[in-house]
Parts: structure tokens; C-alpha cells; sequence
């Protein structure tokens, strides 16, 4: 019940503000589920390290609204690692100078960087960016009940033991059949290879998110990233197939 009562808040909310908030408005929702999801993030490297190889998150933050905002994303993220180096050097022991910094900048790129991607998809438009969205949430639809249905061999037992290949495949399907459908009425300028291409390969990069977070809270022995969403766990449950499926999709929209 509250994971229904939390997708019945939370749907109209991500509608509104990927398709029709002003674009200062969109980005400011982007810097707050970003820093609520690296601070999830930090706490997950804490514990895979042990607690000693971890940077403080408001430096991650900070670099993270820079990349956000920077006119020059490469750049920005070229100095993020230089300070991430720099910073790490305060190490109180010298071994943790390598994964604090590299924690950092995993950080970074993975949620902030993601974010980037979803700001130059809504530059494109806001539809694109729905779409890459939709691909994760039907794929979820499609792969329940596939492999609920007929789904015998395991993905990635190690990792995700209840996932099967063919709930991923009922995935990719489901995701390409949204996308398309969207796509028909929402972005009729699109070729028919654009949409499936995209469809597919960014289901499938959401797959990969989705099953890197998981080996993420194995790793540091938790169920949830987080607790601040009733039902679904932290922020960065939420969004972790989607972070992986924004920059896919963004770059094949912009190799085809």
C-alpha cells in the first residue's frame, strides 16, 4: 500500500516537471533528487570501504551542481577528478587516497552526469526525455510479469537472484512497444530506427544500472539504498535504471 500511495505522489510530480516546468525549475528538481541520491550513494561507499575511503559528500555535491551547470561539462569534470586527487591527499592513512578519490568521481559521473544527460535531452525535447524515462518504468511492467509468467533461467543470481532472462527480454520488448507507441503520437519527427534503437539499447543500459546498484548494496550489505521514499527505498533505488538509460539514449539520438 505505501509503495502505491508513494507512485500515486510521485508520477504527476516527475510528469510535471520533465514536460512542463520552466527549464530553471526542472534543473532545480535535478539538483535536489541529485544530492538526495549521492548522499545515498556516499553512504554505500562508506560501508564498501570500510568507512576511512570516502570524501565528505558536500564535495561531491558541489561538483556535482558545477557539472549541472557548467557551460563546459568535460571540463568540469576534468577538474572534479584534480580535486577529488588533491582533496584525497588529506588521507589520514595513505591507502584511501586512491578509492576516496575514486569513490568521488563515480559519484559524480554516475548520478550528476546522468543528470547532464537528461538536461541536453530536454534541450532537444522534453518528449525525448520522457520517453528515455518511460523506457525503465514500462521495462519494470513488462519484466514482472514475463518472468513471473514464463521466466525459468537466472540473470544475475549472484547479484539479483529473483531476475530471469526472460523477464529482461519481456524488458526490452516492453520497453521498445512503449517507446514506439510514445513516440508515434508525441514525436512524429522521429524515424522509426531512432526510437527502436533507443528503446532498446537504453532498456538495456537501464538493466545494467539497475543490477549495478544491486551489486552496489550487496556489497555494503543493505537492502535500500535509502528510506525516504515509503515502499521504494531511497532516491537512488528509484532512479537507478534511469541513470545508466539518459546518457545511453542521449548518445544514440545523437549518433543517429
Amino acid at each position: 500500500m505505501k509503495r502505491i500511495a508513494t507512485a500515486a505522489v510521485m508520477i504527476p510530480v516527475f510528469v510535471w516537471v520533465i514536460l512542463f516546468a520552466p527549464f530553471e525549475a526542472f534543473r532545480a528538481a535535478l539538483v535536489i533528487v541529485g544530492a538526495l541520491a549521492y548522499l545515498e550513494f556516499h553512504q554505500l561507499a562508506r560501508a564498501c570501504g570500510g568507512g576511512g575511503a570516502v570524501l565528505e559528500p558536500a564535495l561531491g555535491i558541489v561538483a556535482g551542481v558545477a557539472l549541472l551547470y557548467s557551460p563546459e561539462p568535460a571540463l568540469a569534470i576534468l577538474l572534479t577528478a584534480v580535486a577529488a586527487m588533491a582533496l584525497a591527499l588529506r588521507s589520514q592513512n595513505l591507502k584511501d587516497a586512491l578509492p576516496a578519490s575514486a569513490a568521488l568521481v563515480l559519484g559524480v559521473l554516475y548520478i550528476f552526469g546522468a543528470w547532464r544527460a537528461a538536461v541536453e535531452l530536454r534541450a532537444m525535447s522534453a518528449h525525448w526525455l520522457m520517453l528515455a524515462m518511460l523506457l525503465s518504468w514500462a521495462g519494470d511492467t513488462f519484466a514482472f510479469y514475463t518472468g513471473k509468467a514464463i521466466g525459468r533461467h537466472k540473470l544475475a543470481p549472484r547479484i539479483s537472484p529473483a531476475k530471469t532472462v526472460e523477464g529482461s527480454l519481456g524488458s526490452v520488448i516492453g520497453a521498445m512497444l512503449a517507446g514506439f507507441l510514445y513516440a508515434h503520437y508525441l514525436i512524429p519527427s522521429a524515424t522509426l530506427t531512432q526510437v527502436l534503437v533507443a528503446s532498446a539499447v537504453g532498456n538495456v543500459a537501464g538493466q545494467l544500472g539497475d543490477l549495478c546498484e544491486s551489486a552496489f548494496k550487496r556489497g555494503a550489505g543493505v537492502k535500500d539504498s535509502g528510506t525516504l521514499l515509503p515502499g521504494h527505498g531511497g532516491w537512488l533505488d528509484r532512479i537507478d535504471s534511469s541513470l545508466f538509460a539518459l546518457p545511453v539514449v542521449y548518445a544514440c539520438l545523437r549518433w543517429l
